[in-house]
């Protein structure tokens, strides 16, 4: 058997913890000296104490700790458990993550003001343009909103165009517009193709409109950084006296694995 002092240290907790951990009924000694009140712990009850901890650990309070252990949880039963917490904190972890980048961009985006070049802004035709395309609701037009919805819809399509034995012809396109059925935003991502109009494909094939007067700015590295570019092109139809016509279109004239590399056109439409 071991002190309490010895049982302690190989479970890696402190003596005052294992006393409050007596006084609740959590984890008792196996034997108390009646003359002398010391407590003395056996090695199995390691493995409660490596539950104790680990649930602990992962959020759960004693009361719920203590219903979990008096409940005769099998092995098998907690790691379920333990794997759903961890779930649930990697889930955080990245949500955290995510929050964090958000303010990172922002904080991006606040450093560069007045400091991109508007002389990078070129006024050009877009022609028209067929393609192959899906779409999604995406909750805001912020970057943090719309990268979660354009980059699984755009590896969709790509896959279902290769089961169509379908090859693009050319970079891919992403396109928006408000949602007709509620607050969020439509994100359209397309591939341009040399396909008839038909049925029989599980994507839509569509005829992108020509934009007569386009004013566009190339961003360079993630579309999650895109609020300075996006910014300056705003400034430049703003202190033209031009109007903004809709969304932009983004071109992604190169869009590898690294997104620190991509090339991007934003091409927004003028009025008039």
């Amino acid at each position: 058997m071991f002190t309490i002092g010895d049982f302690a240290r190989h479970g890696r907790v402190s003596v005052r913890m294992l006393r409050h951990y007596d006084a609740i009924g959590l984890l008792r000694p196996a034997h108390v000296d009646p003359a002398s009140g010391y407590r003395f712990y056996e090695a199995g009850q390691l493995a409660r104490l490596n539950r104790i901890t680990a649930l602990k650990a992962l959020g759960f309070t004693l009361r719920q700790v203590r219903e979990v252990l008096d409940e005769q949880v099998s092995a098998e039963e907690l790691r379920g458990m333990l794997r759903l917490r961890q779930a649930e904190l990697e889930a955080a972890m990245a949500a955290a993550a995510a929050r964090l980048a958000q303010v990172e961009a922002r904080l991006r985006t606040i450093e560069s003001e007045g400091h991109m070049n508007t002389d990078d802004v070129v006024v050009k035709r877009i022609p028209a343009v067929r393609v192959a395309e899906l779409s999604g609701v995406a909750r805001s037009y912020e970057p943090e909103d719309i990268g979660p919805v354009v980059g699984p819809l755009f590896d969709e399509l790509c896959r279902r165009l290769d089961e169509a034995g379908v090859t693009p012809v050319g970079p891919g396109i992403a396109y928006y517009e408000d949602d007709p059925g509620g607050d969020g935003i439509l994100a359209h991502v397309a591939m341009p193709v040399a396909v008839a109009p038909g049925d029989g494909h599980d994507f839509a094939i569509v005829d992108l409109p020509a934009i007569e007067r386009a004013a566009t700015i190339v961003h360079r590295g993630p579309m999650d950084d895109v609020l300075p570019t996006t910014q300056t092109l705003a400034r430049w139809i703003a202190d033209g006296g031009h109007r903004s016509a809709g969304y932009a279109r983004e071109l992604y004239l190169e869009a590898g694995e690294d997104p620190a590399r991509w090339v991007t056109e934003l091409q927004e439409p003028l009025a008039g």
